[in-house]
């Protein structure tokens, strides 16, 4: 499957367009390679494009001056864009860098909201998409609540086992909030 066909068949099962407009949207993003180590997003950054992952892992994290917490990984076709700052125009907390080579499908905001008001699919697009994140993100602060460090590392095992089979250990660590000496006793446990 190319990339184009990722991008077509991601909007057509999660964003019905007329075929028309599908293609003629599909077709106004281009290509950007990054290498392994690049920074794609910074915090303090506004967010000024839509990316979409065609191939490669990236990770996402918040970040001070003396640590990190990474809080997703992504490994699979989608979007990568801090969907909040893209639509509020307001800078980012987050940072996103590629732990692989990383190939995207970009699209300026300008172009975006060109192509949405033509076509007016643009509410629906955003709506759903902040849809999506509000319960992923909520999902996901109950766990990291809730759960101990083996239950969040089960629950990885069951949700994202291709995390661990791509993501260095001392990410899968940070994400879980522990350190990797205990992801490694807990490893060793199960």
């Amino acid at each position: 499957m190319t990339e184009t066909d990722k991008l077509s068949l991601f909007f057509s099962n999660e964003f019905p367009f007329n075929k028309e407009g599908l293609e003629e949207f599909v077709n106004t993003f281009v290509i950007k390679s990054y290498k392994k180590g690049q920074t794609i997003l910074k915090s303090g950054d506004t967010e000024n494009e839509l990316r979409f992952l065609d191939q490669g892992i990236i990770r996402e994290y918040y970040a001070t001056n003396d640590r990190e917490k990474n809080i997703n990984f992504y490994t699979d076709a989608g979007f990568t864009t801090d969907f909040s700052s893209f639509t509020n125009s307001t800078q980012t907390k987050k940072n996103q860098e590629c732990l692989t080579d990383v190939d995207l499908r970009v699209l300026s905001k300008e172009t975006f909201l060109t192509f949405t008001n033509q076509y007016q699919c643009g509410k629906q697009f955003i709506e759903t998409i902040f849809q999506r994140i509000v319960v992923t993100k909520e999902a996901s602060e109950f766990n990291q609540f809730v759960n101990t460090a083996e239950e969040l590392y089960l629950d990885v095992i069951k949700t994202k086992p291709d995390w661990l089979l791509q993501i260095p250990q001392y990410h899968i660590a940070s994400y879980l909030g522990i350190t990797p000496e205990t992801l490694s006793r807990i490893r060793k446990r199960i």
